[in-house]
């Protein structure tokens, strides 16, 4: 049998299969599922982001459209910026030292809500809103592998719901949307706490695109970037390599060295590496090498001891190599502090308004793309929000540095098909099409009652407030960049060689 009949054959029993869960789940779906909002300002802002609906389905397909990297979201930041001003917010942008940052607000007062958006999108995940790998035809190399074009605009849109009814005078107080650029590795929140937008916050919710619904107490990991180039100088590999001086060589042996490295070091140690930029052709010995490296673990506590002795591996292997060495260090995140207080509220509203539930044509869509996934999920969790009380994710996020000075929680929605990694071709396909449309919908009226339902509790907010005081105790927050430390705005460029060639 060819393999493409053995895909087709797997293809028509995994949409069958995938028919029969969601007609099952749909039969014994929970309560939550049909709870209707419990008074008229939360019926207010739920109605106002379905009204809104289509035009942030349009805000998101741009930003997926767009796909801009880390500090480099100028479509991206401005088409959000004029979506809340035209909504009757204040913006003011390129706040931080960082062109694409901005923080909109409308209100005035206690209490001070913050939501957090993002929109940058990551290397090398070109792809289609198709169930198969296909890159972009504009042969545009980024793609939302994440789901930050709907992250930024579900939050937005949650905002100017609350909004709506503060000018109504049914809430006091002030709702803060903030415009969060280079999430992935760049760190810009940091830079945004340092520059003091979060001081007179009283709480910040935030959320992700997932595979899942959940929410809970959930920590991350802490993590430090760093680029190690190398500097030699070039000879022809074969008719004179004695005057060469490999750059290449020096990365290589700072990349041995690290793998060395991870048999001592602390448990929970994540540390990877890609090489950015190694030489152009066999017979020259290449004069300028990149590495780029990540240090991640569950406190950061350990990451600058963890980092010092990495460097130690780049300055060996320079010292090996006759090569010189320049060090970009771009900086660390915290891991995310939980607050209860604050989780508490927000995944009820999730389990309220949890709604989600495929169409026949997103489970064709969903059993295609199946097909292609490592560890596929069953449908039937769509219906479902998992408890993440007391883990750690495995992913870092500059959220983290919020939680230490903001009582802060999230949660995530499914915008991907279950089953579906992030910072995969599948995320980005399925962030293109209604599925991913379904999960930002849900997570924005969720942000959004979560943020009425704060506003009208001072008494969570002193709960939530004192518990931040308790999870830091003597521990005053200190960010892992460098004293006087600017955002590393061209972070995602191409390496630039610059090499010393005498």
């Amino acid at each position: 049998m060819s393999g493409s009949n053995r895909l087709s054959i797997r293809t028509i029993l995994v949409t069958a299969a995938l028919q029969l869960m969601t007609t099952l789940s749909a039969a014994n779906a929970g309560p939550w599922q049909t709870a209707a909002p419990s008074d008229d300002v939360i019926a207010a802002v739920v109605d106002s982001i379905a009204k809104r609906r289509d035009a942030s389905w349009e805000t998101a397909l741009k930003i997926w459209n767009a796909a801009e990297p880390g500090y480099q979201e100028t479509q991206s930041s401005a088409l959000l910026a004029n979506v809340a001003e035209a909504a009757g917010m204040t913006v003011r942008r390129g706040v931080a030292e960082i062109p694409t940052a901005f923080v909109a607000e409308f209100g005035s007062g206690k209490p001070v809500i913050g939501i957090l958006g993002e929109y940058d999108a990551l290397p090398g995940l070109s792809q289609q809103a198709v169930p198969e790998p296909l890159p972009r035809e504009d042969d545009r190399a980024w793609g939302h592998g994440c789901g930050h074009h709907l992250f930024g605009t579900a939050s937005l849109s949650a905002a100017i719901a609350v909004a709506e009814q503060i000018r109504a005078g049914r809430l006091t107080g002030t709702v803060r949307f903030y415009g969060c650029p280079a999430e992935e590795g760049g760190a810009g929140k940091v830079f945004m706490v340092q520059a003091g937008l979060f001081s007179d916050c009283d709480a910040v919710l935030h959320w992700h695109p997932s595979s899942k619904n959940s929410a809970g107490d959930r920590s991350s990991l802490a993590r430090i970037a760093v680029k190690f180039q190398f500097r030699g100088k070039t000879a022809h590999a074969a008719g004179s390599p004695q005057q060469g001086r490999s750059a290449l060589d020096a990365v290589e042996l700072t990349a041995h060295a690290s793998e060395l490295l991870r048999e001592h070091t602390p448990e929970e140690t994540r540390i990877h590496h890609v090489i950015t930029s190694g030489g152009e052709a066999p017979n020259v010995v290449p004069a300028f090498a990149e590495v780029y490296y990540y240090i991640r673990h569950p406190e950061a506590r350990f990451l600058k001891p963890l980092y010092s002795r990495l460097e130690l591996c780049a300055r060996a292997g320079a010292l090996a190599t006759e090569t010189d060495l320049q060090i970009r260090y771009e900086g660390g995140i915290r891991e995310i502090l939980p607050n209860s207080a604050l989780t508490n509220v927000v995944r009820k509203r999730l389990m309220q308004l949890n709604d989600l539930q495929y169409s026949e044509q997103e489970q064709q869509f969903a059993a295609r793309l199946v097909s292609y996934l490592e560890e596929a999920e069953p449908l039937d969790t769509l219906q479902k929000v998992d408890d993440v009380d007391g883990t750690v994710g495995k992913g870092s996020t500059d959220v983290g540095d919020i939680s230490w000075v903001v009582p802060t929680t999230g949660f995530s929605t499914s915008c991907w098909v279950p089953g579906t990694p992030a910072h995969s071709w599948q995320a980005v396909a399925a962030g293109g099409t209604s599925i991913g449309e379904k999960g930002m919908h849900l997570a924005a009226r969720t942000l959004a009652t979560s943020a009425v339902d704060l506003m009208r509790s001072p008494e969570v907010l002193q709960q939530a407030a004192a518990e931040l005081r308790k999870r830091t105790g003597t521990i005053a927050y200190e960010s892992l960049m460098q004293p006087g430390q600017k955002p590393p705005l061209d972070y995602r460029n191409p390496p630039r060689a610059g090499a010393k060639n005498p």
